[in-house]
C-alpha cells in the first residue's frame, strides 16, 4: 500500500494559498532557506506568485490572483 510522500523536515515549509476569487490551495511547497530574517515569509509570496505567472504560461489561462498566504497550521492572531 502506498502512502502520502511527506515533506523532509527542514527543507520545505507548507504554505496555504488563499485567492481573490475565494478558492484556496493548501500544502504548496517553498524552501525553507528562503524565509525567515527580516522579509519573514514575504520571500515565500512572491515565489508563490511567481509559481502562479508559471502556470498561467503553460495553461494558456491567465494567473489567479494572490490575496493570502499562511503557513499551513498556523493559528489566527
Amino acid at each position: 500500500m502506498a502512502g502520502k510522500r511527506r515533506m523532509e523536515t527542514g527543507k520545505f515549509v507548507p504554505f496555504d494559498v488563499f485567492y481573490e476569487d475565494g478558492t484556496r490551495s493548501s500544502n504548496r511547497k517553498v524552501p525553507a532557506e528562503i524565509l525567515g530574517g527580516l522579509d519573514g515569509d514575504m520571500p515565500a509570496r512572491d515565489l508563490l506568485e511567481e509559481q502562479e505567472r508559471r502556470i498561467a504560461e503553460a495553461s494558456g489561462k491567465p494567473a489567479r490572483v494572490i490575496s493570502a498566504v499562511k503557513r499551513t497550521g498556523a493559528k489566527e492572531k
